[in-house]
């Protein structure tokens, strides 16, 4: 599709003019113009946040004593820049999907690279939306609860070894933050917390006479220890991930 600027006017074609604040369209505009008019605009519309957040990156890098300048340029507000300049930041070229959004994109920024991946192949394949994307990946972090009768405890399948359900109650950031050091360790929550707390066991109860000792099972210990050991062995970052500093 030839484009011609003119002023504050981009003339699509003949009888299509965009302006600003609006788009000009002839009272007879056959459908399929029309599909394919809104086609162009939603990819302009979408490129325009990679556009937008290499332009950061790149006026970060080499001019910095004229940076903030340049972001009141834009009109954009501050913090909606440093998430287009996180987000392709997080991306290299040869690494955006281009079947898919930069919404998608930045839906699993906060992830590690494989699982990144992972999530981008699934949506292309699949034909997801931003939307379905985060659903899917929602599910796969929330662990099936099977929880036995508070005064019953379940026997591991194959093992004499009972198991006991230990509930406590998080904060929904720290729920969050958990369940993306997960999803980094490509494992479920409850799977997570578990490994979680057999590494940092060791390292926090000390049998005073020599004999094998277990994390007590008391919430607020178990939570303790997440707490302070679960950044050490999985790397989850913040709930939202700071992007680069002008």
């Amino acid at each position: 599709m030839q484009n011609r600027k003119f002023g504050s006017q981009l003339h699509v074609n003949a009888s299509v003019v965009a302006r600003r604040t609006s788009l000009d369209l002839p009272v007879d505009l056959p459908l399929d113009r029309w599909r394919s008019l809104g086609t162009h605009i939603a990819v302009i519309a979408d490129s325009s946040s990679w556009w937008l957040g290499d332009w950061l990156i790149y006026g970060q890098a080499h001019y910095p004593d004229r940076y903030k300048i340049a972001l009141a340029d834009t009109s954009l507000s501050y913090q909606t820049l440093r998430n287009y300049a996180w987000v392709a930041g997080r991306f290299g070229v040869a690494r955006r999907r281009g079947r898919l959004s930069f919404q998608h994109h930045a839906e699993v920024a906060g992830l590690e690279e494989r699982a990144q991946d992972h999530w981008l192949e699934q949506a292309e394949r699949h034909g997801w939306s931003r939307n379905e994307l985060r659903r899917h990946i929602r599910e796969s972090l929330r662990a099936p609860e099977r929880r036995p009768p508070p005064e019953e405890a379940a026997t591991r399948p194959g093992t004499s070894e009972k198991q006991a359900a230990i509930r406590f109650k998080i904060t929904t950031e720290r729920r969050i933050r958990w369940q993306k050091a997960a999803a980094n360790q490509g494992q479920a929550l409850a799977e997570w917390i578990v490994s979680v707390l057999d590494r940092c066991a060791p390292a926090t109860v000390r049998p005073a006479d020599g004999a094998t000792a277990e994390l007590p099972h008391h919430p607020v210990l178990a939570g303790r220890a997440l707490e302070e050991c679960g950044a050490a062995h999985a790397r989850c970052g913040p709930l939202e991930p700071a992007a680069p500093q002008p």
